[in-house]
């Protein structure tokens, strides 16, 4: 174990935000470069040699949380990040962008705080690049077999890296214009700057890995043609359709769904746009939806320089406890507040958007909402509690109802759609279609960047047995498991 005392004897400490009136004027990520290496040994050090690690089994990777959290405790970064990588191929993604359920089922959260996995992990990875530890994996000799991967995405990409160094040509399409997906265009450059991104591609060209950009499969390229010219498809598209808020006013000028909003902000930083051509500079911005999108928009809406910031959310808002009906070690549903909150505005809970209203140029101008209370398994309205609210720019982030992939590629390839409308699969993530995998948010539905990576490698696995007849890649997870998440 690492320290025999540590959960005793050290408290919890977290990496250092940057201030916020310094933060909030450029895109660079939120903590202050480097803040973790005088703490981190210790931080590590407090993992506890428990009996059975439940952060095993709360990571859908099953990272080996206790082995490098020993190891980074040691100092032995090398062995570390061999550890690290042995499960999880971008922990650099997941160290900044994963919710940590591993933390939520930590031993030690049972009474205390719980060990800063997610710090721990990022420290290593980051140390890793810093020190060249980080190199292309050719693989020794190739098999001659073709895989075309759609959607460069976490799932995608761990797919198809997996796949190269089996020995496999693996071709990735991407429709938009870069690598990524929703890494690329759906997180905020104060999240995760896109260097990480970047280095992890020129890793995987260096190792063999092709990839195309600009290709919308399903209308440049079509599922038939790419059955004809692989050997194997592994369908990893994002979950992108938008739910949508149908109420009178929706059509005016200034209500866009929260995918329209970020992309344009992240083009800027990518240096396509001078300025973003949707922009909250000035404007009182109202984002419906409490979850991670809706976070992102207020962040990105905070540093377009908004005159104001609403988040509304319809249910009632957490509390800060762990609640009773979600016990360790699954994941609670609690009081939450990420960096973007920080930095400014109001959050309105158990609200509900009845209808906008505008000038007479079409441009909204006003939200209308009400107040709502959860009674027998529906929300009621509250009688007179209508308001309205300033809003000439509304953001739309309820979630995603499912990928796009069912407008065209579903049908040219064949496969079979489950209830929920995704990618139907059995569990070695095949679909009905002989040599057709599906793994992600086209398969599971929108979920956490932890699952993407799992089912990413998962596919790997199965696809690398179908052409070859046997795998010595890992399959962390099956399709028919289970997350300790509520």
């Amino acid at each position: 174990m690492a320290d025999p005392k540590g959960f005793l004897t050290t408290p919890k400490q977290l990496a250092e935000r940057r201030p916020v009136d310094v933060r909030i004027r450029d895109w660079n990520e939120v903590y202050v470069e480097r803040s973790l290496l005088p703490i981190i040994t210790k931080q590590a050090g407090r993992c506890m040699d428990c009996g059975i690690p439940f952060c095993h089994n709360g990571c859908p990777l099953g990272n080996l949380i206790p082995e490098w959290n020993d190891l980074a405790y040691r100092d032995d970064w090398a062995s570390a990040i061999e550890r690290l990588h042995a499960t999880n191929n971008f922990p650099e993604f997941t160290g900044r962008l994963c919710p940590a359920p591993c933390e939520s089922a930590c031993v030690l959260g049972i009474n205390q705080d719980a060990v800063t996995i997610k710090n721990v992990e990022v420290t290593i990875i980051d140390k890793a690049w810093d020190r060249g530890g980080v190199t292309p994996q050719v693989p020794e000799r190739l098999s001659g077999k073709t895989v075309a991967v759609v959607g460069s995405g976490p799932a995608g990409l761990a797919a198809a890296q997996q796949l190269t160094r089996a020995g496999h040509t693996v071709v990735v399409y991407e429709r938009a214009d870069r690598i990524g997906g929703l890494l690329r265009y759906g997180i905020p450059e104060f999240k995760m700057e896109k260097r990480h991104i970047n280095r992890r591609v020129e890793q995987m060209r260096a190792e063999g890995t092709r990839f195309r950009t600009g290709v919308h499969v399903g209308e440049d390229i079509t599922g038939q043609q790419l059955r004809e010219r692989f050997d194997a498809v592994v369908v990893a598209a994002g979950a992108t359709t938008a739910r949508d808020l149908p109420v009178p006013g929706r059509e005016l000028k200034g209500v866009h769904q929260a995918m329209e909003y970020l992309p344009l902000a992240n083009k800027v930083q990518e240096g396509d746009f001078v300025e973003p051509p949707i922009s909250a500079k000035g404007k009182h911005v109202v984002v419906i939806g409490g979850g991670d999108t809706g976070a992102d928009c207020v962040g990105t809406a905070h540093r377009q320089g908004a005159a104001s910031v609403t988040q509304l959310e319809i249910m009632p808002r957490p509390g800060e406890d762990r609640p009773g009906n979600q016990p360790w070690p699954t994941m609670p549903m609690t009081y939450k507040v990420t960096s973007a909150h920080e930095e400014g505005g109001e959050r309105i809970y158990s609200v509900s958007t009845t209808n906008f209203s505008g000038d007479e140029e079409g441009n909204v101008q006003e939200l209308h909402l009400v107040e709502v209370a959860f009674k027998d398994g529906k929300f009621e309205q509250v009688p007179g509690s209508e308001r309205a609210i300033p809003a000439q720019l509304v953001t739309l982030a309820m979630g995603f109802t499912g990928t796009d992939v069912r407008n065209g590629l579903v049908e040219q390839l064949g496969v079979d759609l489950d209830a929920r409308g995704n990618v139907s699969r059995d569990g070695k993530f095949a679909t009905n279609v002989d040599g057709v995998y599906v793994c992600g948010d086209a398969g599971r539905g929108q979920s956490l960047i932890v699952w993407a990576i799992a089912e990413g490698r998962s596919a790997a696995a199965a696809v690398d047995k179908y052409l070859g007849g046997k795998t010595p890649l890992p399959a962390p997870i099956r399709p028919t498991d289970r997350p300790l998440v509520v």
